[in-house]
């Protein structure tokens, strides 16, 4: 979902291409919410119908390698392969991923999961703490991937 936005410095007008994804999450967020993600700025944003931001989240590099594939894989889990090829190449394609799979085929039958999950659970437990503010969770699928749940919207929640 790439958009050419129109980006307005001072008194002149220029045309940029922004790279931004948007996510409705139908069942985790307020019907009239949707997440957009920055791949340039690499910002989470959570909009309301207007559209007004309400509450914008900077990301590390690592936490959008995470991110990104999980919010197109809503609302099924993203497969662990899927995320240890984002965190651990530049490229993604079938054939990294299908490198990762193996990766980590592998690495359980050496009795080494955890440790070959390292690099993926280090920035989700970063990630994690800022999708919280949208109340949003990462949750684990044992042995396969991660996948979106919400927490519970509150009065004062955005």
């Amino acid at each position: 979902m790439l958009k050419t936005n129109s980006v307005y410095l001072g008194r002149y007008r220029q045309e940029e291409e922004v790279k931004t994804s948007h996510f409705p999450l139908s069942g985790l967020l307020p019907a009239d919410h949707i997440l957009a993600l920055n791949l340039e700025t690499r910002t989470l944003s959570l909009l309301s119908h207007g559209p007004s931001l309400l509450m914008v989240q900077q990301l590390s590099a690592n936490e959008l390698h995470m991110i990104l594939p999980i919010l197109e894989y809503f609302p099924h889990y993203c497969p662990y392969e899927v995320l240890l090829a984002h965190v651990s190449s530049s490229v993604v394609t079938e054939a990294s991923i299908t490198r990762c799979r193996q990766r980590l085929r592998e690495a359980q039958a050496r009795g080494q999961w955890q440790q070959e999950l390292r690099p993926i659970r280090r920035a989700l437990s970063s990630l994690r703490n800022k999708l919280h503010r949208f109340h949003l969770e990462i949750s684990n699928i044992r042995e396969r991937g991660c996948n979106l749940t919400n927490l519970p919207w509150t009065f004062d929640s955005p």
